[in-house]
């Protein structure tokens, strides 16, 4: 492997992967996909704090995963690259394989 795709590596997983490294960021990435909310809407779909909420999209909004669009005292998050849930979706596949494989080696 050479130095810039270590590099380019390293940079994905402080970037990008550590700010998945927590459920409540990927729900909140998959509600904002279905469409764009409102801090409080995300709190009561979710069933957690507004205050947790906020936390996760700050963390969300720094990695530029989530766009915050303001519209006088109200903000509305958004998805801000759609391939993201695309992403995580072949993750999960990955994930069920692999579950699956682990699954029937112990049968």
């Amino acid at each position: 492997m050479v130095q810039p795709q270590i590099e380019e590596l390293n940079l994905l997983h402080a970037h990008v992967c550590q700010a998945l490294g927590v459920p409540t960021r990927l729900q909140i990435l998959y509600a904002l996909y279905e469409e764009p909310m409102r801090v409080n809407a995300l709190a009561e779909m979710l069933d957690t704090p507004q205050s947790s909420i906020s936390r996760h999209l700050s963390v969300l909004r720094q990695r530029s995963l989530v766009l915050a669009e303001r519209n006088g005292t109200e903000v509305t998050y958004r998805l801000a690259d759609e391939r993201l849930i695309e992403v995580l979706d072949l993750m999960r596949l990955v994930l069920r394989d692999a579950l699956e494989r682990q699954s029937n080696m112990l049968s």
